[in-house]
């Protein structure tokens, strides 16, 4: 059990420095405030539809996705006390309950036009 706390640091590293660009990229780029609040994840959505809507290439927005992903983790983490873990490359967020989420792959989703940060968001909640 202690070397499996001692990588959990090291898993969260990643995916929260995506999530703080993608809230600096949204503050400075489209001057949306990003506040790591459940409400905020409507506006994550919102975004992705908009951008799928648009038309863009999945290649050209896959970063932006990963973030917006990594930044619902977080909001996830902060409201539950989850924490982030990584396995083969994948980053997961783990409920105290024990059960895994895959915050950035949801995103995906929601570009896909099946999926949802703020409904993960609230089933990861109880």
């Amino acid at each position: 059990m202690n070397a499996i706390r001692a990588t959990r640091p090291q898993a969260a590293a990643k995916p929260i420095r995506w999530a703080a660009d993608a809230v600096a990229t949204m503050r400075e780029g489209a001057r949306l405030r990003l506040d790591y609040s459940v409400q905020s994840l409507w506006r994550v959505d919102r975004l992705i539809e908009e951008i799928r809507r648009e038309g863009a290439p999945y290649a050209a927005v896959e970063t932006v996705l990963r973030g917006f992903g990594a930044y619902a983790g977080e909001v996830v983490v902060r409201r539950t006390g989850a924490e982030w873990w990584v396995t083969g490359g994948d980053h997961w967020i783990r409920t105290p309950d024990g059960r895994l989420w895959d915050p950035i792959d949801e995103a995906r989703r929601c570009y896909l036009g099946d999926g949802s940060l703020r409904l993960l968001c609230r089933e990861a909640a109880g």
